[in-house]
């Protein structure tokens, strides 16, 4: 038996569809602009060096990000062909609809969110 979904969870799939497209799109350029940096040749001076240094690191950085995001994402697809959508994973109350049109992929309902920050 496979779980029938509601409208709510059709907007928030496609949405999270479309979201994981962007970010395999970013992240595969972003990829492609490290190797382009990487593989550059040359003769080069300290300033070219250092100027390379911090875009690659800077990329780097973003593809982490980026690939967290799309991890997330990729959950949260997972979530709602399980039936798990909008649940809180800490607390197990639902999660409102207005916080998971403003981040399709969360975990937590605000309070648990809050409650985890201030122990950080």
């Amino acid at each position: 038996m496979s779980y029938e979904l509601t409208p709510f969870e059709k907007e928030m799939e496609t949405l999270l569809l479309e979201m994981q497209d962007k970010l395999q799109g970013k992240i595969a350029e972003a990829d492609q602009d490290f190797r382009n940096v990487v593989g550059s040749s040359g003769i080069k001076d300290s300033i070219d060096l250092a100027t390379d240094d911090l875009a690659t690191k800077k990329m780097e950085a973003i593809s982490k990000v980026d690939a967290n995001r799309l991890k997330a994402v990729e959950q949260a697809l997972v979530r709602i062909r399980n039936g798990k959508y909008g649940v809180c994973a800490q607390c197990g109350r639902k999660i409102p609809e207005e916080r998971l049109r403003a981040l399709p992929y969360a975990l937590l309902c605000m309070d648990c969110k809050n409650q985890n920050e201030g122990r950080h």
